[in-house]
């Protein structure tokens, strides 16, 4: 049985941001989006992913969780609300965060928001 969720590795050391079309994420994990997200994959490795996110103010990533790969974020900018785990935090330019395996998560969008997220094992979540 094939791993749906598992991505090629990047055949490549260097890129830009400016050089990966990004791709508009209608549902992670199942779980619809509400309003507009896209992600870039910059870099994929045999245990690492790396993705820029875009969240567009007043988009809602609901309740979700995974269950196969952890998540760390690192907001570039603007500001999100993140719950995890029942904690409910504010993300400011400069904040980081992390989805451990298996616990609940949502953010909203506050403001046009920036960030860099890591996944391990790199899984792709979104469609």
């Amino acid at each position: 049985m094939s791993d749906k969720r598992k991505l090629d590795i990047t055949d490549y050391y260097h890129i830009n941001s400016s050089e990966i079309e990004p791709e508009v994420i209608s549902a992670v994990e199942g779980v619809e989006e509400q309003g507009h997200v896209t992600v870039k994959k910059m870099m994929v490795g045999e245990e690492i992913l790396l993705l820029e996110v875009r969240r567009k103010k007043g988009l809602i990533d609901p309740v979700h969780k995974h269950m196969d790969h952890e998540s760390m974020g690192y907001l570039i900018s603007g500001k999100l609300r993140l719950i995890i785990g029942g904690k409910d935090f504010i993300a400011t330019p400069g904040s980081s965060w992390v989805h451990p395996v298996g616990v609940d998560h949502y953010s909203e969008a506050l403001e046009d928001c920036l960030q860099i997220e890591i996944k391990s094992p790199p899984k792709k979540t979104w469609v």
